[in-house]
């Protein structure tokens, strides 16, 4: 009950969000914390250097022609020890699990200044409190669920079971059929009502379908898990109903679209009138549901896949409404159960923790309120937190990267041979337009109407995804809000919005090791100046160029520059998908192809925006590393990164971002690479300057 109504359709990040957040692992809350900078040393905090490199994790052993991760970090890897409480561990973590720190501070300086109940740190307090009563939470045990098992099982028509749907989804839970407002893909002036596949208690469609052993293992710990959950909520006979459960999500998957195939983001833009909805997909009372979920009376709605969702149609309307119930039943305790008493706590740890992604652990409690609290009020923490943890000259600094970036991405367009003039043109237009937002909103969301209840830990969570459903159907008529951001200041992420033509970086991620306003100038341009690029490229990557210099989902580039341009995806998509993280499985080089294609133009334009900060002078040696080793060891370091097996299988399986140790090979790529560390022929992961793939 705690998730956003509706995944935004189009935030490009530079971090996984499922490992990042440590996956459904700890499912307390929704978005994940954040970051700072001083805090109890972590398993694995890197020693950093005199110029912002721990020097004491690379492995010089190591030719950085033949393994530049492990040249990199080696030694960091060899010895770094993942938590107990994590699926991975790394840059990215280490500084997560210090946002834990700082904003449980954060929170219990909210709470002890015993402001009004009705307050934003009262509620804050009130919201922390009603998580950390473990006693009284057990106590309760099974006992909040029953007045929505009840609703469930009074269901007995097809509106109903519509109308529950609906309510599922403003109650943040996962529903075979999901609605929410964003902007409209071709008119970002105005928002329009989307509709979405969903519904599976397991990742993906490939956990269901993909006959493989692991997937295979996963099933089965999943059928026990839905009969366990069953039996904890009292359902009358869990183990029939664990069956039909299966089955119906298993019919569902076959319907889903595949991840690579929701990247095009031009297929997922489908207008369909609202009243040729129940004509063009039956089987689904398609007016119960749009009327319970608030968006009815629209013109249109736009389904994202439409194959997928007439599919399902048919699937509710074929489905009997018993196994329905038990569907509603099954996906309503286990989104509760995080919030519930230690046998539902364990359980849903034991399959999402440990039987997903190799976890041994649950995260102590306190961290789990704070991913409660971030994930309902997230924004009101967030402006404590940029009081406390964002000086203003940080601020200042990477303002300043950033128009570096920009500067040097526009000088990279100007040199293009393989782009029309005209559409060349078009670019510099589009990169000119971008908006830059730095460590946090300007304007804050108010969270007034938030109703935080003492001891009622379930209902603030259910109140809380309501009022976020709210608030967004609230938009729907009004002007597009384009103050808005999408990640909290504490979360240690960024991100692209083409349809906003804007790049976002929230305070936490602009601090060591990716950002120190008093570090080596070629370490920042390196960690977060590749950020930055990665970020800005974004809008220019292989569906982030199908928006256009204003922002809307628009065929501006000629056939030829499209036609050349696939040309290059095509190496990328080929470079990666011969990595094999794992025994037998490769990274998907379609579904990751927009990050690595990011991740090639970040670390490019980061490089030459370095190179124009010397201003002509030649960089400093220190430590006997020149500028350009210096710079590559901080784009390198970012990314150590050490993941649990099943962790790995779920990225490489869910995510469009290749796992963090093999984002460093994209120097492969960079003739300066071969120059900074004389990689020559022979070298493990040489490539032949004809096979250097070079876009922008």
């Amino acid at each position: 009950m705690r998730k956003r109504l509706y995944a935004t359709l189009l935030l490009a990040t530079v971090t996984t969000a499922a490992i990042a957040q440590n996956e459904a692992a700890n499912r307390a809350a929704a978005p994940a914390p954040a970051a700072p900078a001083t805090a109890p040393r972590a398993p694995g905090k890197p020693q950093l250097g005199d110029f912002g490199v721990d020097l004491t994790g690379m492995d010089k052993s190591v030719k950085p022609g033949d393994d530049f991760y492990r040249y990199v970090n080696g030694a960091w890897q060899d010895r770094a020890v993942i938590p107990a409480d994590r699926a991975s561990w790394g840059g990215f973590g280490i500084l997560r699990d210090l946002s834990d720190q700082r904003t449980r501070q954060v929170i219990q300086d909210a709470a002890a200044q015993r402001a009004a109940p009705d307050s934003v740190s009262g509620k804050i307090g009130t919201l922390y409190a009603s998580f950390m009563d473990e006693a009284a939470i057990d106590r309760a045990g099974a006992a909040p669920l029953k007045p929505y098992l009840a609703k469930i099982a009074a269901i007995n028509s097809p509106a109903a079971l519509a109308t529950a749907f609906a309510d599922g989804v403003r109650h943040g839970i996962d529903m075979p059929i999901g609605v929410g407002v964003e902007q409209d893909l071709k008119d970002n002036s105005v928002y329009s009502v989307y509709l979405g596949q969903g519904g599976l208690g397991m990742p993906d469609r490939d956990y269901y379908l993909d006959q493989s052993p692991k997937f295979a293992e996963a099933r089965t710990k999943y059928l026990t898990f839905i009969t366990t959950m069953l039996r904890l909520a009292g359902q009358p006979d869990p183990e029939g109903a664990a069956k039909r459960i299966f089955a119906l999500e298993t019919e569902i998957a076959k319907a889903h679209w595949s991840r690579a195939e929701q990247r095009q983001v031009d297929k997922l833009y489908n207008p369909v009138p609202e009243a040729q909805l129940a004509s063009r997909m039956p089987g689904f009372d398609w007016s119960a549901f749009l009327k319970e979920a608030g968006v009815a009376g629209q013109p249109r709605v736009i389904v994202t896949q439409p194959s997928a969702i007439t599919a399902t149609a048919k699937i509710i309307g074929a489905t009997p409404m018993a196994t329905w119930r038990d569907y509603l039943a099954f996906h309503t305790i286990v989104d509760a159960a995080p919030l519930l008493s230690k046998p539902f706590v364990d359980a849903n740890f034991a399959f999402y923790g440990t039987a997903l992604n190799d976890t041994p652990q649950l995260k102590e409690r306190w961290k789990r309120g704070v991913d409660l609290v971030n994930g309902s009020m997230g924004e009101a923490v967030g402006q404590i937190y940029v009081q406390k943890y964002f000086p203003p000259d940080a601020k200042a600094k990477a303002d300043e990267l950033v128009r570096n970036i920009v500067a040097a991405f526009d000088q990279r367009l100007q040199r293009l041979q393989w782009m029309a003039p005209e559409t060349k043109e078009k670019a510099r237009r589009k990169l000119a337009s971008f908006v830059a937002k730095i460590g946090y909103p300007d304007k804050w969301r108010d969270y007034s109407a938030l109703k935080v209840v003492p001891g009622d830990v379930l209902g603030n969570a259910d109140r809380a995804a309501a009022f976020e459903y709210d608030r967004q159907l609230a938009k729907i008529g009004k002007p597009v809000d384009r103050s808005e951001w999408f990640m909290t200041p504490q979360t240690v992420n960024a991100y692209a919005n083409p349809i906003m033509n804007e790049i976002v970086f929230p305070a936490a991620i602009l601090q060591p090791p990716f950002f120190d306003p008093n570090a080596d100038p070629a370490v920042n341009y390196g960690a977060i100046g590749a950020v930055i690029g990665h970020e800005i490229s974004h809008h220019f990557d292989d569906q982030g160029r199908k928006f256009d210099p204003s922002g809307n989902l628009v065929e501006w580039w000629t056939p030829q520059d499209a036609q050349r341009f696939k040309a290059y995806t095509d190496k990328v998509v080929a470079q990666y998908g011969a990595y094999e993280p794992l025994p037998g499985m490769h990274v998907n080089g379609e579904l990751t192809l927009g990050e690595n294609m990011a991740d090639l133009a970040g670390v490019n334009v980061a490089y030459d925006a370095y190179k124009l900060s010397l201003k002509g002078k030649p960089a400093p040696v220190i430590d006997g590393y020149t500028g350009d080793q210096r710079f590559f060891l901080g784009f390198g370091q970012v990314w150590q990164n050490k993941a649990r097996e099943k962790a790995i299988q779920q990225q490489l399986t869910t995510d469009p971002h290749t796992p963090g140790n093999w984002r460093p090979y994209v120097v492969r790529n960079l003739d300066a690479w071969y120059d900074a560390f004389g990689v020559k022929p022979g070298d493990k992961f040489y490539l032949a300057p004809q096979d250097r793939i070079k876009v922008w």
